[in-house]
């Protein structure tokens, strides 16, 4: 797998019936974008099953489908809220103060 995983640990958080699930969670939702804004549903083809509640629920009630374009937003969304992890270095010297 390339691409969409390169650089995520997130599938190894996945249980390993995750292909199971997720093909559930599409059928369950008639592969159709479950994104709800304003009062309407997006509708679109989907293609990602998204987990509503941040975290290793993998709980079908924490499940849905969503389009590709709402699963970049959401987790978009997502990682911008999260804490950030920052390492702290001392500033170097410029070599001509040494």
């Amino acid at each position: 797998m390339s691409g969409r995983w390169e650089g995520s640990t997130r599938r190894y958080e996945l249980p390993p019936n995750w292909p199971e699930l997720r093909a559930l969670v599409l059928e369950r939702d008639e592969h159709r974008c479950r994104w709800r804004e304003h009062g309407t549903v997006c509708g679109l083809r989907a293609t990602d099953v998204d987990h509503i509640r941040p975290g290793n629920d993998h709980s079908l009630t924490n499940l849905r489908a969503l389009c590709r374009d709402h699963h970049a937003i959401k987790s978009s969304r997502e990682g911008n809220a999260a804490p950030r992890v920052t390492r702290w270095r001392p500033a170097e010297r410029h070599p001509g103060l040494l």
